[in-house]
Order: C-alpha cells, then structure tokens, then sequence
C-alpha cells in the first residue's frame, strides 16, 4: 500500500465514523428523509381499500347546510346517537370536544337574558342532560384533547395488565387534557384523546400514539377505545420488553394484536379517500328516517362522528399525499387493525441500518481506494440497488419500514469523497506528468492530445516527420579543458535555452544525446506546416546561440565562442513507443531520421550552421535558402541535395540577399561548367556573405574542396529541367 493509498483509507475510514456517528444521534434531518421514503413506498402499494364495518358519520357542508352552523345543540347530537344506536352501531365515537357548556341549551340562553327570573330558566331544558342522558348505556366514546395548561386528566374507563416489564412511562407524555362536561364523562362507555401526532411538527400523519402516560397512568387514543367498547372488553393488555422497563412492543385490544413502536406509536398503513367510508350527518338525520342503506351501512360498524367542512379546520395530510378529515385518519387506524395488515420499524432496525453504514461504509473506501474508479462505482452502484430492493422487499412480503436512504447517502458520500481524493491525487500526478511534458510539448500541442483522444495514438505509426538534429562543434575539445560540473552547467545552459524554441513551435522534443539534441515535428498529432516551423526554430536557436555568445552566458570569456550544427529533413519514419514494456520513450526512427542526423553531420564540412534537405525545402516558402550542393550519404545510392538556411522571409526580401543569390546561381553554374570565372564569382560571394548572415564566407571558403557536390546537383538541375521539358 502506497502512502496516498494509506491517506486515502484513513481519510475515508474518518468519514465513516462520522457518518455512522451522526447516523447514530439520528438528527431531524434524517427522521424527515426516513419519513419520507416510508411515505414513497406507500404511494406505491397503498392499502387497498376494503369494506370494513367501520364508517365516518360525516358533519360534512350539506349537513351544515341543511341544520346550521357549527356548534349544533347538543339535543341534536342526542338525536344522532338515538338514531345510529337504533340501527345496531357497535360503538360510537365522537371526534369533537365538549369541554364548554352548551351555549344553545334553552336554560343557557335564558340565564343570559336580563330580567328573566332565574326559577324559570330552571324549568327549561337543558341540553348537556339530554346528550348525556342519551349516550349513557350506550357504546359511545367521548374524545379529550391534550393541554398545556392545568392539571386535569380524564378518568379511565378500562384496565391494563402487562407483561414483561411495565411500559408506562413508554407513550409520550400526557401533561393535562381538555375538561370534559362532567355529566358526559361520568356517562360515557370509553374516553380517548384525539390527538394524532402530537409534538410531532411534520404536517404528514404517519404513526398514531395508541396511549399516552402520565407515568403513573396510561390514557388510550379515540380508535382503540372505540375498538374496544365495540367489542366489550374490560382491559387492555399490553406487551412490554422482558428485561427492560419503559419499552413497548404490543397491544392486544380484545381479540386483536398491534404491533407498536417502543414509545406506543401504531404505524398508519393508509389506503386512498373513498366516498364509501363517508355517510353524510343528513342522512342520519333525515326527517323521514334513515335509508334502508344507510342502516346496514351503520348496523354492527363502528362509527366516528367529525368533520370534513373545511371552515371547521379539521384537515391532516397522509403518507399518500392527500389532505382528509382528521376524523378519518381514526377510522383508517381501526380498519387497519382489523384487516390485520400492519407496518412496523423493529428496535433492531436502527441497529441494522447504523451497522450498514458503517460495513459498507468500510468497503466502498477499500474498494475506491484500490480498484479502479469505474469497478467502484459499479460497486456503490449495486449496493445503492440491493439496498433499494432489500427495503423494498420488506415493506412488500414482510411490512417492514427499513430505511435504504441513510446508508445509501451515506454511503454515497464516502464514495464521493474517497473518489475526489482518489481524483485529487491523480489530478496532481497529472499536472506532474503535464509539467515534465510541457518541456517536450508545446502547450498547443498538449491540449490538443489531452481533448482529443485519437490525436495520440501509441505504437508505431508510419507518417511523414520533419526531423531535426543539433549538435555542439568542438565539444570533445572543449570538455577535456572543463571540470565534469562544469560541463553539466555549460550542457543545461545551452540545451535548455535552445530546447525551448522546439516546444514554442510545436514540435516534439525527442531526446537529448550528450552534446546534441534530436527533436521532430508533425507527431504525436498533426502540425501544419511543420517544415516552416522547424526552420524557424533553427534559425531562432541561431539567435539565441549568438546572444548567448554575446553576453558569456557560458563564462568562456569573449573569445571563446560555442558553435552548432543544425541539419533538417522532412520524410516518413515510424514514431511512436519504443522501449520494454515496463521502459519505454515515444521516440522515431527511420530512414528519415537518419538522413537528418547525417545532413547535420555535414555541416562542419559545408561550413555552415543550418542544412536542410531538398525535401524540406519544397516545403518553406519565402526564406532565403541557397543551394549546399549534393552531398553522399551512408547508405544511400544517390546524393542527397542540400541548402543552406541564411534568414526568414525578411532576409529573403532583402536587397542583399538579392544580389547574393545571383551570384551564388551563376558560381554553380561556373562549378559544373569549370568556367574560369569560378574564383572571381566565388570571390565575389564572400564579400556579399557578410551583407546576409555571420558565418557565409567559411562556406565559401570551403567550396573549392567540395566543386564535385555542385557538379553533381547542377546535373541534377539540368535534367529536371530537361523531364519539365519533355
């Protein structure tokens, strides 16, 4: 393991702590994301809508409209018991508080009316004694809602036996409860809070505290009073943990078993809002009596009496999404029992989901750490689908609300981090890699391989390069006078003042061989008009040589000055890896490159600094070229012609390049004709040379020793004429 890797594994190891820590105190956050995916998986398989003996007597806007505004006079809810009692319901349960006297009772508006004798409003009915006169001895169940204020709490019409030990101080805390009016309550066959969700800010009701505490006292919901009035049992029996206090696991409810949280809370499996469930008040009431329909809807259900008026305010929202009366959301509680199908979140699921995060939490930083990036998303990408689908699978066979989310985020953050570190590293190894090569690559160059994948193609690869070879005169003689540091310091001054116009003219720097410097344009991409560019960086290194010179950069002192060759030729050669397959260098090789090492060979006997070969000079347009002759090369059957480099386009522009050039033509032909005018025109050369370029007049100078190379390519002139000709 290398030390990145090690950095990698431990930063990635900290996160998972972290994560699994954070997953552990099980912030809002989290509840919020866990609610919501619960949510999700209903809205794909709701409860499906079944006819239960449970219905919702509805004080919906046509009752409101036919009998008046809210609050009715209790008489009138007296009569609505009377009724739904006459045609058999097994219990009624009303999801209104009556906390408050009846301010419609005919003894109340009386009592506040001045100058009435109080003796009379006594003769008047009242309609709190007739309300609860009418559901005393029947199976009705009053609600209570919760309070801040006070101390009061609701009487218990039922008993609880436990098993394992005590689960009081489980439920949520009951602090007080809204008064009941005292002749109800005593009257009343249950009482049950109404609350559904209480403390809880989340506006979406999915579990229901089945009883609250006060921790002495256990005080049961409006749905499980109602169950159990409906179906006269005496006591509840509840089921808590075997070796610890405070845990509650189940409820049996007369001959029905609810799973519960271990705070008490009953997990809401909904099914859609249906009209079915729904009998509006008016028809209860209906002067003519209720429809045959109507009574057997009600006879042998349980019923809740609520509202689904809107201007009473009654509204809550479900895991499906839709906003229902909240006397339903009771009703709903009650069929679900009764069918038998719950949802449950186990103790252990916490456990379960903390310990995978931390697992694969563990094996996403191993896996990102040393495999390659795409192996480790496929590897996060299948833990996010079992994770998915293992979810999914409990929820459907099983009812199970297992959370796939927590460990999914977080283990899709620690794959993120661990890869951005990954990256970061192989980000800088890269920018590392860019460095080394940008003093072999133009920066043109490299942008263009590293957006274009096939620009750079490995292996070998015949194409046509403009190849180029540098070399040091007299360097031999001068390190035999040099200290070896000394030599190194002269070496990097030159080479790299001189590697740089390779790069500034996108060529490729291929290596550097002791003294000399190989470099080739138009690979590992194309270069257009790479054989101007590579004239240009010869006669760029012919000016930096000579500022160089000129202000001792090598410390030689003024009169010992350094000298190069350059030779260039353009032809096909093989580029691409060369090497072992654990060593290797982009490198060319090919006839091309050895006719260019050899013109550059030439230069010390041509007498000039800069050749190029016949080939590269088809190519370069407007510089100030002059025919070197036709030189033999090893190996080859024929000679090669040359010309020698003086300037740019403005030197070729010039007047005295001009004139030299004229000279220079009519001594080649003098060379191949043995005219007699060859010294006076070669003399006449070496006093123009000076008006073009330093160095001209050694190769002047040196023509008498080389008259067979013009021969032979004035020949070669004359014959290409002659062909153009034909």
């Amino acid at each position: 393991m290398t030390r990145v890797q090690q950095i990698g594994v431990i930063i990635g190891l900290v996160i998972v702590v972290a994560l699994t820590m954070l997953r552990a105190d099980d912030p809002g956050i989290f509840k919020l994301i866990r609610g919501v995916t619960f949510d999700e998986y209903q809205r794909l398989l709701p409860r499906t809508f079944e006819p239960m003996p449970v219905r919702v007597i509805d004080i919906d806007e046509a009752s409101l409209r036919e009998f008046g505004q809210w609050p009715w006079p209790r008489d009138r809810l007296a009569l609505l018991v009377n009724r739904l009692s006459e045609m058999g319901a097994a219990a009624i349960a009303f999801d209104i508080l009556f906390s408050e006297p009846d301010r419609l009772s005919p003894r109340n508006v009386v009592r506040e009316v001045t100058g009435v004798d109080a003796s009379l409003a006594e003769k008047l009915p009242d309609n709190d004694e007739i309300f609860a006169q009418a559901i005393s001895g029947k199976p009705v169940v009053l609600g209570f809602g919760l309070s801040n204020e006070g101390s009061y709490r609701p009487p218990v019409k039922a008993g609880f036996a436990f098993t394992g030990e005590s689960p009081v101080s489980a439920p949520p805390h009951l602090t007080a409860s809204t008064p009941l009016r005292p002749q109800l309550e005593a009257n009343a066959a249950g009482l049950g809070h109404i609350s559904l969700n209480p403390g809880n800010p989340s506006p979406v009701v999915r579990t229901v505290p089945l009883f609250l505490t006060d921790g002495v006292q256990l005080y049961p919901n409006l749905a499980v009073e109602a169950l159990r009035v409906a179906q006269g049992a005496s006591t509840y029996v509840l089921a808590g943990a075997p070796d610890r206090a405070g845990v509650m696991t189940s409820a049996k409810i007369g001959d029905f078993v609810v799973p519960l949280t271990a705070a008490g809370e009953f997990w809401l499996y909904v099914s859609p809002d249906r009209a079915e469930r729904y009998i509006s008040v008016r028809r209860v009431l209906a002067a003519e009596g209720a429809s045959s329909e109507v009574s057997a809807a009600i006879g042998g259900s349980i019923v809740f009496i609520g509202t689904s008026a809107a201007g009473l305010q009654d509204i809550r929202v479900t895991a499906l999404g839709e906003n229902v009366p909240g006397v339903s959301m009771h009703a709903q509680a009650v069929e679900q029992i009764l069918s038998g199908r719950f949802l449950s979140r186990p103790d252990w699921a916490d456990g379960l989901e903390i310990l995978t995060i931390a697992v694969l939490g563990c094996l996403l930083v191993v896996v990102t750490t040393f495999v390659s990036p795409a192996v480790a998303l496929v590897c996060g990408l299948l833990i996010t689908a079992m994770a998915l689908v293992a979810s999914w699978l409990s929820f459907l066979y099983a009812g199970l609300l297992l959370d796939p989310l927590a460990p999914i985020v977080s283990g899709s953050i620690t794959h993120f981090a661990a890869t951005s570190f990954r990256i970061l590293v192989i980000d800088r190894e890269r920018r590392e890699v860019r460095r080394a090569f940008g003093h072999y690559l133009s920066p043109s160059l490299l942008h263009r391989i590293e957006h274009n994948r096939d620009a750079l193609r490995l292996g070998g690869d015949d194409r046509e390069l403009t190849v180029m070879f540098v070399d040091v005169r007299n360097f031999t003689e001068m390190s035999e006078r040099l200290a070896p540091t000394d030599v190194v310091a002269f070496l990097n001054t030159l080479l790299d003042a001189l590697s740089r116009h390779v790069v500034a003219n996108e060529g490729t720097l291929d290596k550097f061989i002791g003294d000399s410097i190989m470099a080739f344009w138009n690979a590992p991409v194309d270069v257009a008009d790479h054989e101007t560019k590579a004239v240009r960086t010869a006669l760029a290194m012919r000016e930096t040589l000579a500022e160089l010179n000129a202000g001792d950069a090598f410390g030689f002192g003024p009169d010992q000055q350094v000298d190069i060759g350059i030779g260039i030729h353009t032809g096909v050669a093989c580029v691409g890896n060369m090497g072992a397959k654990t060593r290797f260098n982009y490198s060319a090789v090919g006839d091309a490159v050895n006719v260019a090492a050899r013109i550059e060979s030439s230069c010390k006997e041509v007498g000039f600094d800069i050749l190029i070969s016949d080939s590269t000079a088809r190519s370069v347009d407007g510089m100030a070229l002059i025919d070197a002759g036709a030189i033999p090369l090893k190996g080859k059957s024929s000679r090669t012609k040359i010309l020698a480099v003086l300037g740019n386009e403005q030197v070729a522009a010039s007047r005295e390049f001009a004139a030299l050039n004229a000279v220079h033509r009519q001594l080649v032909q003098a060379l191949h004709s043995h005219s007699r005018n060859t010294r006076k025109l070669m003399d006449t050369a070496k006093l123009r040379a000076d008006d073009v370029v330093g160095g001209l007049v050694e190769f002047y100078r040196r023509i008498p020793s080389r008259t067979d190379h013009f021969r032979e390519l004035a020949a070669g002139i004359e014959k290409r004429a002659a062909d153009t000709e034909k």
